[in-house]
């Protein structure tokens, strides 16, 4: 027997002993779909969702992440929670809940460390200043989850985008862990049409919150949150922005008042509430007690002004950006960054399928903090801070 041959039946083996081994609720392998078909499909042994963790793991954007703000910005602290962290607590806590619920582990991977790509920099105050000019611009809603299926669908490769499976993609568009739940149900099937449809209203502010079509996609959702709500408590505390004893009674009791207590709680608590069911769910005492810290963070950290205050300037610099990158773009000014780093070797649909504000878009939120700084204007430029 060939290699080649070989390798196809080992494949084919793991794909069976998926089916031996993984619950009924599991979203199998050998059912994955892609975009578009792939001439070297018969000689690929990884199993689908293990290959889209592969690209994404490779992509310019995945290398990104290291130098993504997730809370804090600004702030000169090296033991700070970065978006690349984040990611990968996330997929750690996500493949821990899948492996107990049955369910396929690759597919979560690849859909957690995916998740966050589209972020902009400086994190959700960045998204919210891209949004505002982008609507104004005429091309809709910036949200970073739409801007990850973006990145790894179109822009990756040079245009050519990494050809992901439909389910990754529809867990990555779906994993909202913003929005508070105390159990998810899968949405029915859909097929690439759908999500494309999808995305376009929801860009378009037609179409709201929407659940992922698999249990995998719930499990990256439910996860997210439990990834970020203690280890931003715990950056908060090393901030001394905000003190251990505050956190409600009620959420120590039954979460604990560390960020290895919270996620062990909560994990266990979903895993022992969801086995055997039709929904992803934590228990009634439990999800309220996620959402009062929920709460709690967001009055004490997330809207606290002591952490905005430094970033004042962030908005301006987008603007300034946006304007200079669009100035660019319709007087063909080839001699900037937006083509030299950006545009240059792209494939030639991608201009023709996207606006000057889209093309803005993409590229402003492809970077990182850093480089967005480089970027700025002098006179906008901000100082990083010693946090006392």
């Amino acid at each position: 027997m060939s290699p080649d041959k070989t390798l196809r039946a080992l494949k084919a083996r793991l794909e069976q002993r998926e089916t031996q081994t993984l619950g009924t609720r599991a979203c199998f392998s050998k059912n994955a779909v892609r975009r578009y078909p792939e001439d070297r499909s018969d000689t690929e042994y990884r199993l689908a969702f293990s290959t889209d963790a592969d690209r994404i793991l490779n992509s310019l954007a995945y290398t990104r992440y290291s130098d993504k703000t997730q809370v804090f910005s600004l702030i000169n602290n090296d033991h700070l929670t970065h978006r690349v962290l984040h990611v990968q607590m996330l997929s750690r806590v996500a493949r821990t809940i899948g492996r107990y619920l049955g369910l396929n582990t690759d597919l979560i991977e690849a859909a957690a460390i995916g998740h966050d790509i589209g972020h902009t920099p400086f994190g959700h105050d960045g998204e919210r200043f891209l949004s505002r000019l982008t609507q104004s611009a005429g091309a809709g809603h910036f949200l970073h989850n739409l801007q990850s299926m973006q990145f790894l669908d179109v822009i990756e490769r040079k245009g050519k985008g990494w050809n992901l499976t439909l389910q990754t993609l529809d867990a990555i568009v779906c994993h909202n862990g913003e929005a508070h739940a105390r159990a998810l149900t899968p949405a029915p099937p859909r097929d690439f049409a759908d999500l494309d449809a999808m995305v376009r209203q929801i860009r378009a502010g037609a179409m709201g919150d929407v659940l992922p079509m698999t249990m995998e996609g719930c499990v990256v959702r439910m996860a997210d949150t439990v990834s970020y709500i203690g280890r931003d408590f715990e950056d908060a505390v090393r901030l001394k922005i905000v003190a251990r004893d505050q956190i409600p009674g009620t959420c120590r009791e039954l979460l604990g008042g560390t960020q290895g207590t919270i996620v062990f709680s909560l994990v266990t608590d979903l895993i022992n509430t969801s086995i055997d069911q039709d929904f992803l769910g934590f228990s009634p005492k439990v999800a309220h007690a996620l959402k009062e810290l929920k709460q709690f963070n967001y009055q004490f950290i997330y809207k606290n002004p002591l952490i905005k205050q430094h970033l004042a300037g962030i908005e301006d610099i987008f603007k300034s950006l946006f304007d200079r990158y669009m100035n660019d773009l319709a007087k063909a000014n080839e001699a900037s960054v937006i083509y030299s780093q950006f545009l240059n070797g792209m494939d030639a649909t991608y201009r023709l399928n996207h606006s000057h504000a889209e093309i803005t878009r993409d590229f402003i939120a492809g970077m990182t903090d850093s480089y967005f700084i480089r970027q700025a204007p002098d006179h906008l430029r901000p100082v990083p801070i010693d946090w006392v």
